[in-house]
């Protein structure tokens, strides 16, 4: 903990990737309680109020059926920490445990994982997921597969790379001379040590899992209206620019803020952690 509090203190923007991914959970959990207009998260009409300016009633303005695009902003953080952190459930276990058998079993269970794995990797993300939501129904749940059977490889390189070099490590060597099973070895003795690496990545990922889950939904392959999307909403802004910028600044912003913050908890987690690069 002092090593923790030591590192954030001496560095100022690992302080703020703190603060920042703090601010936007935050504010995703407890939505309900902060937003002025929590109805506003679904189809609702004020076309009183439509595509108003910043001001002190809606901080970011109105869209253009009269929403408040703060308290939909806020509530758009909730859907993409929802899918981020599903995304990487379902992932990082599939990636890691292909990573930790192909890397110390070897032989030919290596190569036929370790080239499937290479299938995927050599396919861009964005445009894997973009072929897959061309085949389903775009709904947030397609989204989320779409997004997971893109990023479990980048899991399995990691962990695979760790744990061909800890396999001939002296204390898996001296459980293997003790009797230990292939299961213990690699779940009790190997894994551990991919520990730090994976939590590093997973931070930085769940900002990138946001960025690319925006894209899709920029493309209109993502979350469907009325449900509140950030990257929706910078879709739909984009047509009224320079006039009614709010429509797309404040949801563009928003993704920024969240990427960026989650890149800088990454960094610090990875010095805290000891962590290469």
């Amino acid at each position: 903990m002092k090593r923790t509090l030591a590192i954030l203190v001496s560095n100022p923007l690992s302080a703020l990737g703190v603060i920042l991914v703090a601010a936007v959970v935050f504010s995703a959990i407890f939505a309900d309680f902060l937003v002025p207009f929590p109805s506003h998260r679904g189809a609702v009409v004020d076309f009183a109020n439509f595509n108003q300016p910043p001001s002190w009633q809606n901080l970011f303005g109105t869209d253009l059926v009269g929403r408040d695009l703060f308290s939909r902003v806020i509530f758009a953080y909730r859907i993409s920490l929802v899918l981020g952190v599903v995304v990487l459930t379902i992932a990082v276990p599939v990636g890691v445990t292909v990573g930790l058998v192909a890397g110390y079993l070897g032989g030919w269970t290596e190569t036929v994982l370790m080239r499937i794995t290479d299938v995927f990797l050599s396919i861009p993300p964005l445009v894997l997921a973009m072929s897959m939501m061309g085949l389903l129904e775009p709904t947030l749940t397609n989204g989320m597969l779409a997004v997971t059977a893109m990023w479990w490889p980048w899991y399995t390189r990691l962990v695979y790379n760790i744990a061909r070099s800890e396999k001939e490590e002296g204390y898996v060597l001296a459980a293997e001379v003790i009797g230990a099973s292939r299961l213990h070895v690699i779940f009790r003795e190997i894994l551990p040590n991919c520990v730090p690496a994976v939590l590093t990545k997973m931070t930085l990922d769940l900002g990138f899992v946001i960025l690319i889950a925006s894209s899709l939904s920029f493309l209109g392959l993502g979350v469907q209206p009325p449900t509140p999307d950030l990257g929706s909403m910078v879709a739909d802004g984009a047509k009224y620019l320079p006039d009614s910028w709010w429509l797309t600044v404040f949801p563009g912003l928003a993704i920024l803020v969240a990427v960026f913050g989650f890149n800088l908890l990454g960094d610090a987690l990875r010095e805290i952690l000891g962590v290469e690069q």
